[in-house]
């Protein structure tokens, strides 16, 4: 899914989606409706998301609402999105945001993984596969065969921060494709 739901709506306007954006929390919006939102507020600071409350540090256009920037509202919207990811894309975020921006994160690097016209970063592709390997390999830090369910949760551990460590490079992507330069 490279854009919202087909039967959904915008639920700031409660109309059709114009120029749509998913934010970090992966909720979708106008990317008009969403930069009106941030403008009533404090400007100083992320808005927060009218759904879920969480603050949105991450706001990434769809690739058509990308293809039609000669639309001159288009070209307006895009250019406020920017302005916004360079803002508050960039900032270094809390263990607790990182672990809550993560579905959002691997399910659009998994799209991307999956679509043949997209190319991510050869480090990206690398440390995923060296994650991928370590995981599935038998050469553990703390065997399972010696210490069984404690080895077994150092897997898991292992995986986490694979996974987060991925997410915060493919949110760096993200930030420097859509905050423009």
């Amino acid at each position: 899914m490279n854009g919202p739901p087909e039967n959904d709506l915008c639920s700031i306007c409660h109309s059709h989606f114009t120029a749509p954006c998913q934010a970090n929390c992966s909720h979708w919006f106008c990317g008009n409706c969403i930069m009106l939102v941030w403008r009533h507020g404090s400007t100083l600071q992320p808005c927060r998301c009218p759904l879920c409350r969480r603050p949105i540090s991450l706001l990434v256009p769809t690739e058509d609402t990308i293809r039609n920037r000669s639309d001159s509202a288009v070209s307006e919207v895009l250019a406020s999105l920017e302005t916004y990811n360079r803002y508050f894309g960039g900032r270094s975020t809390s263990l607790f945001q990182r672990m809550q921006d993560l579905p959002f994160l691997l399910r659009r690097l998994l799209r991307e993984m999956m679509d043949p016209q997209r190319t991510l970063p050869l480090v990206i592709r690398a440390r995923m596969i060296l994650s991928a390997i370590y995981i599935v390999s038998p050469i553990d830090i703390i065997p399972e065969g010696v210490l069984g369910v404690v080895g077994l949760l150092d897997d898991l551990l292992i995986a986490l921060i694979c996974f987060l460590h991925v997410a915060a490079l493919y949110r760096s992507v993200l930030y420097f494709r859509h905050a423009g330069s």
